[in-house]
């Protein structure tokens, strides 16, 4: 039976649920941004739901000034006293706990990336993490590059462009921002990257192959701040094809639940 508690965290209460199970290995949810500890289309609850059902305790928890917990949101950057204390508070809940997984969703992996060493958290499930400081209201620059690169690769895409379909002042800002020199020193990819190399833990990225947020990820993985990183066997890579940051087409669910599924076992089997 799905159970709801609360725990203290710098002088706030935190709300949490846990969905019980026999596993030693426990998974907790880390939200992103103002999402809830449900998620959006209650995919954390659903996720959490099923991950029990396969031997996983999961405890899920909204970080101060979220949902139904008190205080101000610190934001993903400071709320590593928040990740700490939900980790302590799941140990004393599901006491005998051999391993703890973090799966986060976009900037909830970030925290997790910047913050699993000194919180406890034992390997990473990594759900289009939050990398690139792109502006308000814009998307990534790769996910900008993306989008005219698949518009003038496909014939809908010309046609457009030659019966003045497409925003040429919108399209030249893009162009702008593409141009503009890629951050590297002090960047957000390159914090996650120094604090992912400085620690052992394994961790699985998880991918929506369409969504800006994720488009951003893989350029710095593949050709920026991380791309060091992608060599390390202790990472390892799924894409599924959608563009819903939170996985909520026909479909995604399952996909994603299965690669969680099967990334949990490999930490397990690993040590």
């Amino acid at each position: 039976m799905r159970t709801q508690f609360a725990f203290a965290c710098e002088g706030e209460t935190l709300a949490a649920s846990i969905d019980p199970a026999d596993g030693r290995t426990g998974i907790i949810i880390v939200t992103g941004g103002g999402q809830t500890r449900f998620g959006a289309h209650r995919g954390f609850a659903e996720l959490a739901t099923a991950l029990s059902a396969a031997g996983y305790p999961v405890l899920r928890y909204d970080r101060r000034g979220v949902g139904d917990s008190s205080g101000e949101d610190p934001g993903f950057e400071a709320s590593a006293p928040d990740l700490a204390a939900a980790v302590a508070a799941f140990r004393d809940q599901i006491p005998g706990l051999d391993r703890i997984v973090g799966y986060g969703l976009c900037d909830g992996a970030t925290t997790l990336c910047l913050y699993h060493r000194q919180c406890g958290i034992d390997a990473m499930l990594l759900a289009n993490p939050w990398v690139v400081e792109a502006e308000a209201n814009e998307p990534p620059p790769a996910a900008i590059k993306s989008h005219y690169r698949d518009q003038l690769m496909s014939l809908s895409g010309w046609k457009r462009l030659l019966t003045g379909g497409i925003d040429y002042r919108k399209a030249a800002r893009g162009v702008f921002k593409i141009a503009k020199p890629r951050r590297t020193e002090g960047s957000l990819a390159e914090r996650v990257a120094d604090a992912l190399a400085a620690s052992d833990a394994p961790a699985h990225i998880v991918l929506a192959k369409d969504d800006a947020t994720a488009i951003g990820f893989a350029d710095e993985w593949r050709n920026g701040a991380m791309t060091a990183l992608a060599g390390e066997g202790r990472f390892t890579l799924d894409t599924i094809e959608t563009d819903a940051h939170s996985f909520a087409r026909d479909g995604d669910f399952d996909q994603l639940y299965e690669t969680c599924l099967s990334a949990v076992r490999r930490f397990e089997n690993a040590g």
